[in-house]
């Protein structure tokens, strides 16, 4: 049993949904690639408001690039400054370089992949959080309804292929 936890913020939000399908969060601002929104789903045969995230699969994977360059430029830059001792400002520019390298190297070798996927959080204050990842090229409203209509009828089938992506930033 799913039981909310702010129920001001509860009845905002449904105040807000009143009539709608969703209801886009008015404090993060949509880009094509991810929205935060709210909807009405059933769980357990009670109501429950979902706090969702929909983002594409080449922003998650573009997550994951950075993330993992991240980790092996740390590593890297340990063993240059243990090397060689440089003023911050450098520092900081040889870590743009690194993780830039770092980066097209990752890309190259295609070392991260990512799947589409489903996460739910029973902890979340509202009641469900509801994180997604899918293989679209933007979230428009057709795919928020499309991905809400299928949630809620329990027919959400998510793509297990794992794929790799192009990074959009240009180092050059």
């Amino acid at each position: 049993m799913i039981e909310p936890k702010d129920k001001n913020l509860i009845a905002r939000i449904r105040q807000k949904l009143a009539g709608t399908l969703f209801y886009i969060d008015d404090e993060d601002e949509p880009t094509d690639e991810c929205v935060h929104f709210y909807f009405v789903a059933d769980r357990d045969g009670q109501e429950v408001i979902c706090d969702c995230v929909l983002y594409t699969l080449r922003l998650h994977h573009e997550g994951e690039m950075h993330e993992e360059a991240e980790v092996r430029a740390s590593e890297k830059f340990e063993e240059y400054l243990k090397a060689k001792d440089s003023e911050l400002a450098s520092q900081e520019e040889e870590i743009g370089m690194m993780m830039a390298e770092i980066l097209l190297e990752l890309e190259e070798e295609e070392a991260i992949k990512v799947q589409e996927h489903l996460e739910l959080d029973y902890e979340n204050p509202v009641g469900l959080g509801v994180d997604a990842g899918l293989n679209v090229p933007v979230i428009s409203n057709e795919v928020i309804t499309r991905f809400i209509t299928e949630f809620r009828a329990g027919t959400l089938k998510l793509d297990e292929a794992l794929y790799s992506f192009q990074i959009s930033t240009d180092f050059e």
